[in-house]
């Protein structure tokens, strides 16, 4: 897995990661914060979400045509700088419930996602490039994975960085955080009668109203939000950090710099194999009809932070017991997934001093998580909505050395599926994943409930499967199968499709409430299931052009035959 890797990779990935790491630490408490600051409902929050995500993604594809233009590597530092100043903007504290806080909240996204559009796509494409190099280009597939896992790793870590953020505000003030309080301050302070029900939750959660309601609602709310600002400040030092290695580690991917503006450049760009006008278009056509499939994906997938933090928030039980408990200390899901790659190295490793270390990793794994499970309460108690989006990107890392040793094996059979195949199995697998929630759903009435946290869970597991099967394999697919001259544009077409998808999130927000949980999720499978079953119907098109060695273009052997 990490052999024959070029340095480049790593110096990318982790540029990659600081990046990543301070994006899901703010979208991780995204949705809450809105509902918190501007009292919005699941409708309104899932639209401003949707829309966000949708520009975040969207701008890659402009990022991918300024970069055939002008500089993939002036995109990338351009792009670290507009972020910055996107969440510098959001982490200054501005008045709650106002419509010029909004204003200047827009204004921050708009930014940010102008910044990941330069950044995101064009950092990718550079790390492709790393593989046109024939000493490395067997490594591509393994690369994405390597690439994907150092994301997942930075985004592991946000959720736990946002709560300590926001229990840092809340216990300054002595106050303690409450699922159910931001609606309810916020419907108070909208005029709602709930007095009741609002006083009775702050006596639960060992609060004292004070002198007067509206103003503890007040305190709450400016509380609240001020924790979730510190998180966008996190952001902000994550970036810095992502600036300064990207830099200093400059020379490690340095032929893979280009500037348009310099013939040497152009060759870089250029450089891949030499493809026919029909080649050519029958990539792009492919890569359109993949991009069609994984707008769907994309769709359901990106529901965890609008639907499944809704779901989180409301229907599932803000309490652990057992081993499910320790999954909500993300230290004790590091030593889970360090004793997944000590396994693998102690199978793999020919050296019995790599044996003997990996031994001793695993020893010590094991008697971490004893001492986390001991010292930890018998019920864990206050888990926040965001803290479920931890347990996909720790699938991710843990479950990328099995997705790649099960890829290999299959590959030394030569029979491992396709990009495409891979993207059919993906959708099903996300299908499957829903059906989870089907079933941890059917006995709740409305949008209220306590279920276990192992419905969650269990259905992160599953969505992560499908993840695996789709987005590193499909950002390699892009980067190999995509005409040299349109590379940023292709890579930009994934994400603009990504766009699309994200876009489409908000669906299923705006029937939360109205329709049962159980047919909500039913839709989304659904989804799944046509998207798989229309990729399917077209995989042997798409990997007849798709494949290394594309027929010829019907003119050259015209020429071909006369000669």
């Amino acid at each position: 897995m990490f052999k024959n890797q070029p340095a480049g990779l790593y110096v990318l990935s982790l540029a990659n990661m600081g990046e990543r790491f301070g994006y899901y630490t703010m979208l991780a408490i995204f949705l809450l914060f809105l509902q918190a600051k501007f009292g919005f409902d699941a409708a309104v929050s899932g639209q401003i979400y949707a829309i966000f995500l949708a520009l975040v993604y969207f701008m890659p594809l402009i990022g991918g045509w300024v970069a055939d233009k002008w500089s993939f590597s002036k995109c990338v530092v351009t792009g670290i700088c507009i972020m910055f100043v996107g969440y510098l903007i959001m982490a200054i504290p501005t008045e709650i419930r106002s419509t010029s806080s909004l204003v200047v909240l827009c204004a921050a996204l708009a930014l940010i996602a102008v910044g990941t559009g330069l950044f995101k796509g064009n950092l990718q494409v550079m790390v492709g490039d790393l593989y046109n190099d024939p000493r490395y280009s067997s490594q591509r597939d393994s690369a994405f994975s390597i690439f994907y896992m150092a994301i997942n790793i930075g985004s592991m870590y946000a959720p736990m960085t946002a709560t300590a953020m926001c229990n840092m505000a809340m216990k300054g003030q002595g106050l303690v955080y409450n699922q159910k309080l931001p609606a309810l301050c916020n419907a108070y302070l909208a005029g709602h009668e709930n007095a009741a029900d609002l006083v009775a939750t702050i006596n639960e959660s060992g609060m004292q109203v004070g002198t007067s309601l509206g103003d503890f609602c007040m305190k709450y709310i400016d509380t609240l939000s001020t924790g979730y600002g510190y998180g966008f400040g996190v952001a902000c030092v994550s970036l810095i950090v992502s600036f300064l290695v990207y830099i200093i580690g400059r020379r490690a991917y340095a032929q893979v710099i280009t500037d348009k503006k310099s013939a040497s450049a152009a060759s870089a760009v250029n450089n891949g194999p030499e493809l026919t006008p029909s080649q050519t278009k029958s990539r792009i056509i492919a890569l359109l009809l993949v991009f069609a499939v994984v707008i769907f994906f994309w769709m359901v997938f990106h529901q965890n932070g609008a639907t499944l933090t809704e779901f989180a928030k409301s229907c599932t039980s803000p309490e652990a017991t057992g081993w499910t408990r320790i999954g909500f200390n993300v230290w004790a899901l590091t030593a889970i997934f360090i004793g997944v790659y000590a396994l693998f190295n102690l199978f793999q490793t020919r050296s019995n001093s790599g044996r003997a270390i990996s031994a001793l990793i695993l020893a010590a794994v094991a008697g971490a998580l004893v001492y986390i499970y001991n010292i930890t309460p018998e019920v864990v108690e206050g888990i926040q909505p965001q803290q479920y989006q931890q347990f996909n990107p720790f699938y991710v890392v843990a479950l990328t050395p099995v997705s790649l040793a099960l890829f290999g094996w299959l590959a030394s059979r030569k029979k491992e599926p396709s990009a495409p195949r891979k993207i059919g199995y993906g959708m099903v697998m996300a299908g499957i994943a829903y059906g989870v929630m089907v079933i941890g759903s059917l006995g709740l009435a409305g949008t209220q409930g306590a279920v276990s946290p192992n419905w969650l869970i269990s259905t992160y597991l599953l969505l992560t499967f499908a993840e695996l099967l789709l987005s590193p394999m499909g950002i390699s697919f892009v980067s190999k199968v995509a005409p040299p001259k349109y590379k940023g544009a292709m890579m930009g077409g994934w994400f603009a499709a990504t766009a699309i998808g994200n876009y489409l999130v908000s669906i299923p927000m705006l029937l939360w409430g109205k329709i049962s949980l159980a047919w909500l999720w039913g839709i989304l499978i659904i989804i799944c299931g046509i998207s798989a079953t229309f990729i399917f119907a077209i995989m042997k098109k798409l990997e007849a052009a798709t494949s290394d060695a594309p027929a010829l273009d019907p003119v050259d052997n015209v020429e071909d035959d006369a000669i």
